[in-house]
């Protein structure tokens, strides 16, 4: 039975990679706490200018100081490989063994720590904007993982408001981004073949929307009012947990108990889905690595068992119960399985997390491999939520998508009209 679960699992996973995600590699068990920002930006797609600085870190638990390697890759706006030659992207040069390690102190869960930043004495940086992927390979040359991020060279400048629905059927449960750019004084030649929009919420790609074409044209704007076709789910806000104190109980931890490893029992969730919506700020699916007492979190945080339970009485068929959130780049995968457990009649859940601060949320996940965040949490006018929108453009006798603009916005100011 625990094969057959693993292989719908392993299914899902794969469908769900094919369909929207047709680069990137899953990291295996041992590679854990994958953080991969820009500047500012806490989250797995770093959105940066050009000449911004990035870095990524994450943890080998196998401990045996490996080899790792990096390789840069140029994509087109529908992450299919560019036509740029390496040197026409990328000054200096990759696949170079990531040199900065670190071994864990004074931690139950021996690990290595490992950090690559760019530009660095090798890579001195990317020469032009768009989609790019981070490849981490190991001493054998076998991919391990992979990571996207994006480069921005403004250009137009990009307006973006956030709407309740016009559809009455959606108006209390989906939020409308409605956006606007303005070209300035650059031309843009034949916009509805040669420009592209990528709209994100809370900076997932997986829930990206990529079909958007200008409704009309005011001056020098393309006008981009829809209602539905840029409507997004609203989710409600996430839960949370901090381990940040392995010893004792914090936010969201019931008990704690000592094996090999700390394990923390969270409260038992509910559904809210027909429950009256709440707010409480969140850092929308996101995660802080943090210990209370370290000099430096990143090699003496602990690795902490999280338990998790949800009391869910619908009858789910099929489907799967699953915890989501960044703290694996939103991957549904067997780490993420609720089981059931008759014994206490609840979904239950052991992942092992580095100490910190985590945001989730439950979603039902259907043979198929779509995802249905409503399910369990809930959708609410009201949730708050990020949202960016990127502008891709290739004029005539180009070769690649630059991105020209970037802009955002924030639920909290969602309007009616």
């Amino acid at each position: 039975m625990l094969q057959k679960t693993l292989l719908v699992l392993f299914t899902i996973s794969f469908i769900t990679n094919v369909k929207s995600q047709i680069f990137e590699k899953i990291e295996p068990y041992y590679i854990r706490t994958i953080q991969f920002t820009g500047n500012t930006q806490q989250s797995q797609l770093p959105i940066i200018r050009l000449g911004e600085r990035l870095t990524l870190t994450f943890d080998d638990i196998n401990g045996n100081e490996e080899d790792y390697y990096y390789k840069i890759t140029h994509h087109n706006f529908d992450w299919s490989k560019s036509d740029l030659s390496k040197g026409e992207y990328l000054d200096g040069f990759d696949d170079v063994r990531i040199e900065t390690y670190e071994n864990s102190l004074n931690s139950l869960q021996l690990y290595s720590h490992y950090i690559l930043s760019f530009p660095n004495r090798e890579t001195r940086g990317v020469t032009k904007s768009g989609n790019y992927l981070l490849s981490i390979y190991n001493d054998d040359g076998v991919l391990i993982f992979t990571r996207k991020f994006m480069v921005v060279e403004e250009q137009v400048a990009v307006g973006v408001e956030i709407k309740r629905s016009r559809n009455l059927k959606y108006i209390d449960t989906k939020q409308t981004v409605q956006f606007s750019i303005n070209s300035k004084d650059q031309l843009l030649i034949n916009p509805n073949q040669s420009l592209h929009t990528l709209v994100l919420q809370n900076s997932n790609l997986k829930t990206a929307i990529t079909n958007l074409k200008p409704q009309y044209t005011m001056g020098s704007e393309l006008i981009y009012r829809y209602d539905q076709e840029s409507s997004f789910w609203a989710g409600n806000e996430f839960y949370n947990f901090d381990s940040k104190e392995a010893r004792a109980a914090n936010n969201g931890i019931r008990r704690i108990e000592l094996s090999d490893l700390f394990e923390h029992y969270l409260y038992t969730n509910i559904s809210r889905a027909d429950r009256p919506y709440t707010y409480y700020p969140d850092i929308n699916g996101n995660f802080v690595v943090r210990q209370f007492s370290a000099e430096n979190s990143d090699i003496e945080a602990e690795y902490i068992r999280m338990h998790f339970a949800l009391q869910y009485y619908e009858d789910i068929g099929d489907k799967e119960l699953h915890i989501y959130g960044n703290f694996n780049n939103w991957t549904i995968d067997e780490s993420t399985y609720m089981r059931y457990d008759e014994e206490t009649d609840t979904f239950r859940n052991t992942r092992l997390f580095k100490q910190g601060f985590y945001n989730y949320r439950y979603v039902l996940v259907d043979r198929d491999g779509s995802i249905d965040q409503g399910a369990i949490d809930g959708n609410f006018w009201q949730t708050e939520n990020d949202y960016t929108v990127l502008v891709y453009y290739r004029g005539p006798g180009q070769r690649y998508d630059k991105i020209i603009g970037m802009g955002k916005s924030n639920s909290t100011i969602i309007t009616n009209n």
